[in-house]
C-alpha cells in the first residue's frame, strides 16, 4: 500500500527549521508567530546553579515524567497480593524496560529476602544434593541475556473483544531485562543430575510456594539463575535475591525468590501447572505444557494513551515485537485495518527471545487509520488475527492470546482499542 499523499519528512523538516528564523509561512505548528521568550530571554533554569551531584544518591526520574508508571486495573483480581500491574510500554522507547517500570505478578505479595538469608537447595534425583548460598552462586561461571517476560496472560482480557483502553493495559503485562546470573545447567551438573531425572520442579519461598515444572531439555539450554538485571540487583518485586529467568516461555515459570529445584522423573503437576496456565478448548478440555510465547506484536504510538497531538504531516509509528521461538525477521503494519501491508523498519539488534523495536514513517493527512502491526519470526510463524485464534480456541481462554492488535486513529488523533469484523 502507498503511503498517503503529504509533505515530503525533507521537505517538512526543511521548512520547520526556515519557520524557527521566520522565513517560512504555512509551516503548520513549527511556524513561529514572533519571538519566541523561551529562546529569547535567559530562563530561570540558565540563571543559577542546578541540584548538586549528591542531591539524589539514587538517581530518580525527573518530575515531569511522573505520568511513566506501572499501573494496575483494581477490578481485575479479587486481592492486590495476587495481582499484577502493566508496563507502560506505550511510554518507552527502545527495548530494556527500566525495572521501575517493569510488571509485577505476585501470587502471595513480595517479600522482603536478604542475600545472607537466602538459601537454594537442589534435591531429588541427583548424585550429591546441595544446599548454596547467595555467595556460593556467585562463584559460578557468569553469564549475560537479554530475555522478555510475558505474563500467560497478557491480552487475555481480550478474548471477547476490544475491552480496556491503552496499550499498557492490554499489552503491558511484559518487560524486557538484560540479567546476569549463572546457568541452571552448571548448578545441576554440580549436583550430579541421574539418568532417570527428566524434569526439574523449580518454587520460590514466598507463601504462595508458586512452582512449575519444567522438562530437562529446557533445564539445561537457556534456563539462567540470575541476581542481577539492568545491571543492578534485582528489585524486590522481581525476586531478589535470585530468580529464574527462562527465555521465551511464560512468565509464571520465571520463578521469584527462587529457594528449591527439584529433579524427578516427570512432572510434579502442581495447583499451577493444572488448576491454572492451561488453555481451555471449546470441547472443555484444557491443553497443557503450552509454554513457549507465540510471536506477537503491538503498536505503542499512536495508541489510546498516546494520541496524535501534532496534527498533518510526518507520523512516526512505532511498537514492539517478540518470539518466544527465536528472533523477530520482520514486523509489517497495516494502516486499513489488515486491507494492505508495508514492512516496518527493524530498529536496533533483533535478538532471539527478546523484545524488538519497530518503526514506520509516514506522512498522515489527517484521515482515520485503523492501525494493526503483524510480526514473523525466525521460524516462519506469522502472527494471527485474533478471529484466527478464536476459531481454534472460543472464547473461554485466558492464556496466549497473541492476536493482532487494532487501533482506530479518528480525524482527531485520538485513539480507540477497536476490533475489524
Amino acid at each position: 500500500m502507498r503511503e498517503k499523499a503529504g509533505p515530503s519528512r525533507r521537505g517538512f523538516l526543511r521548512n520547520s527549521a526556515l519557520a524557527g528564523a521566520g522565513l517560512v509561512a504555512g509551516a503548520g505548528a513549527a511556524r513561529a508567530e514572533g519571538p519566541d521568550p523561551l529562546i529569547t530571554e535567559v530562563q530561570e533554569w540558565a540563571s543559577g546553579f542546578g541540584d548538586a551531584v549528591d542531591a539524589s544518591p539514587y538517581g530518580m526520574p525527573i518530575r515531569f515524567e511522573a505520568h511513566v508508571m506501572r499501573r494496575n486495573v483494581e477490578w481485575l483480581t479479587e486481592s492486590p497480593v495476587s495481582s499484577i500491574n502493566f508496563t507502560p510500554i506505550h511510554a518507552l522507547e527502545g527495548t530494556i524496560t527500566p525495572q521501575g517500570c517493569a510488571f509485577e505478578r505476585h501470587h502471595s505479595g513480595a517479600i522482603e529476602l536478604s542475600k545472607q538469608d537466602y538459601r537454594l537447595m537442589i534435591n531429588g534425583l541427583v548424585d550429591r544434593p546441595l544446599v548454596f548460598t547467595y555467595e556460593d552462586l556467585t562463584r559460578f561461571p557468569r553469564h549475560v541475556m537479554t530475555a522478555f517476560c510475558e505474563c500467560a496472560a497478557n491480552g487475555g482480557m481480550e478474548w471477547g473483544g476490544a475491552q480496556l483502553e491503552g496499550c499498557q493495559y492490554t499489552q503491558g503485562m511484559i518487560h524486557n531485562m538484560e540479567y546476569t546470573g549463572v546457568m541452571l545447567r552448571d548448578l545441576l551438573a554440580e549436583a550430579g543430575v541421574q539418568a532417570e531425572g527428566k524434569w526439574v520442579y523449580v518454587e520460590g519461598a514466598d507463601a504462595s510456594s508458586n512452582g512449575r515444572s519444567i522438562p530437562m531439555e529446557k533445564a539445561l539450554d537457556d534456563v539462567m539463575v540470575a541476581f542481577f538485571a539492568n545491571g543492578e540487583a534485582l528489585r524486590k518485586e522481581h525476586g531478589y535475591p535470585v530468580r529464574l529467568v527462562v527465555p521465551g516461555w511464560e512468565g509464571n515459570m520465571w520463578v521469584k525468590w527462587l529457594r528449591r529445584i527439584g529433579v524427578y522423573d516427570r512432572a510434579v503437576e502442581s495447583r499451577e501447572e493444572t488448576s491454572k496456565y492451561t488453555d481451555l478448548m471449546p470441547d472443555g478440555r484444557a491443553r497443557k505444557w503450552t509454554w513457549v510465547m507465540d510471536a506477537k506484536s503491538v503498536i505503542t504510538s499512536p495508541s489510546p494513551q498516546v494520541p496524535i497531538r501534532h496534527g498533518k504531516g510526518p507520523l512516526v509509528i512505532t511498537g514492539l515485537a517478540w518470539s518466544g521461538h527465536g528472533a523477530i525477521t520482520r514486523v509489517d503494519v497495516s494502516l486499513d485495518g489488515g486491507r494492505n501491508w508495508q514492512t516496518a523498519r527493524i530498529s536496533g539488534d533483533a535478538k532471539k527471545k527478546a523484545l524488538t523495536r519497530f518503526h514506520l514513517d509516514i506522512d498522515w493527512d489527517g484521515s482515520e487509520l485503523f492501525l494493526q502491526s503483524r510480526a514473523v519470526d525466525e521460524t516462519g510463524y506469522v502472527q494471527p488475527t485474533k478471529q484466527a485464534l478464536r476459531d481454534i480456541r472460543g472464547l473461554n481462554n485466558v492464556y496466549h492470546n497473541n492476536g493482532i492488535q487494532t487501533w482506530w486513529v479518528r480525524a482527531d488523533g485520538e485513539v480507540e482499542n477497536v476490533e475489524i469484523a
